[in-house]
């Protein structure tokens, strides 16, 4: 059974990452039509409704069973579309990578906004306390989920923004990377992995780490977002 602070947790969780995927997904979007291409703004994706991007399985059921399982929460939204054939011939391949990197690079602004209103909030915390007003209970309650949320919407942010750069298709490095292919022949056989990029991100995820007990995925995303995540906080 779980206890009450943990599916408070849980569900803190999934909520700020629904709420993390949808600005990064709009990013996409933004960035496609910045560089010549209105599919997504005719789509009518270029919008924070959530409505417009929510996935039942992958922005609810996914995040909700992982964080249940115990492992890091990850969620995704319907991807924004854009058609790579309205950039410049001439530029194209840089065009794809930064419609790629808008994503990511979305979840790092919203990190660093989350960690300077993180650090407001906690100064005013420790002011409160030494003056007595946050003495009572409710409102220190208050003051300490707020910094809750406020830490996990960071934390939720530089993970799903070095999960997203991982070079595996369809995630967002594939994208970034794949320009580095000098033919349309290599780039094919690359995006032929796509098919299983689901079964071996699970592997990755769960069977390693429960199997083996060796988790390669954590130790990258706790050597990168984790320290991301302590120089932002301070820690």
């Amino acid at each position: 059974m779980f206890s009450t602070p943990r599916i408070i947790s849980i569900l803190i969780s999934v909520v700020l990452v629904m709420l993390s995927a949808i600005p990064h997904e709009v990013a996409h979007g933004w960035m496609a039509n910045r560089l010549g291409d209105p599919t997504a703004k005719r789509a009518g994706r270029l919008t924070l409704n959530p409505v417009a991007h929510i996935d039942p399985f992958g922005s609810v059921a996914l995040p909700l069973i992982m964080g249940v399982a115990g492992g890091p929460v990850f969620a995704y939204a319907k991807p924004v579309p854009y058609n790579p054939m309205s950039f410049d011939p001439k530029t194209r391949r840089r065009d794809e990578a930064l419609v790629a990197l808008a994503g990511p690079v979305c979840n790092l602004l919203q990190a660093l906004a989350g960690a300077g209103v993180w650090r407001l909030a906690y100064l005013g915390l420790i002011s409160g306390l030494r003056s007595g007003a946050l003495a009572a209970s409710p409102w220190y309650d208050v003051a300490y989920w707020t910094l809750t949320v406020l830490s996990t919407y960071v934390y939720v942010n530089l993970m799903l923004m070095c999960f997203n750069l991982i070079p595996l298709p369809p995630l967002d490095g594939s994208k970034v990377i794949s320009p580095l292919f000098r033919s349309e022949r290599s780039r094919r056989a690359y995006y032929q992995v796509q098919r299983y990029a689901m079964p071996i991100l699970i592997v990755a995820l769960y069977l390693i780490p429960y199997a083996l007990r060796v988790d390669p995925l954590g130790w990258v995303l706790d050597s990168t977002a984790g320290s991301l995540y302590d120089l932002l906080m301070g820690a």
